[in-house]
């Protein structure tokens, strides 16, 4: 399965994403390319160093329709079949989501339904919850709502920041993305309405 990974800055999970592709951790894929709407994103040289393809794509002053065409054509074009975001601060056009139907996968750092959008692990200190964590999920056409592949659970504590948190529900994203992807690549995940089954059989 060709993989397109989308990218706005450091490109921590492209790299677990890529490494876990190289090494056959994620069996019968590849990252076909790395795309990204910022030219100074980190992630792109990471991308490149590991020989993938890496394009920049500008909003430049465009509509978000008119971006996401591009992007689409560039996925397409280099026969994309699942797109991987990781890090992308762009909300994604109705139109790019039906063109890769239960094909756009996500990284949440929260437990979702709680907490979507962003600034989320100071909505996860302010509201006094005890464990909050990431999300991997299926892009749909509202935000933060597809049908939720997996999720790990990180404890949050009394003197916990925004910062401290996120730093270790980032410790638990990268394992959660390469699981998530594994099983969508194996072709036994099935989405029925909100929910995706996965068979381990």
């Amino acid at each position: 399965m060709k993989i397109g990974i989308l990218i706005s800055g450091r490109g921590s999970n492209t790299v677990a994403l890529a490494d876990a592709v190289a090494s056959g951790e994620i069996p019968g894929s590849e990252v076909a390319v790395v795309i990204s709407d910022q030219p100074s994103a980190a992630g792109l040289e990471k991308a490149a160093e590991r020989g993938i393809e890496t394009l920049v794509i500008e909003k430049a002053g465009r509509k978000r329709a008119d971006h996401d065409a591009e992007i689409v054509a560039a996925l397409t074009e280099r026969g994309v079949e699942l797109v991987c975001l990781a890090g992308y601060m762009r909300l994604l056009s109705p139109e790019f989501v039906r063109s890769f139907p239960n094909r756009i996968v996500n990284i949440h750092p929260s437990l979702l339904p709680s907490f979507p959008g962003l600034n989320v692990q100071q909505q996860a200190i302010d509201h006094g919850v005890k464990f909050s964590g990431c999300t991997v999920h299926f892009v749909n056409e509202d935000l933060d709502a597809g049908p939720i592949i997996l999720q790990r659970v990180v404890e949050v504590k009394d003197d916990d920041t925004a910062d401290t948190l996120a730093s270790r529900i980032l410790e638990e994203e990268h394992g959660a993305y390469i699981e998530a992807v594994r099983r969508v690549v194996s072709g036994r995940l099935l989405v029925e309405g909100r929910r995706a089954i996965y068979s381990s059989e």
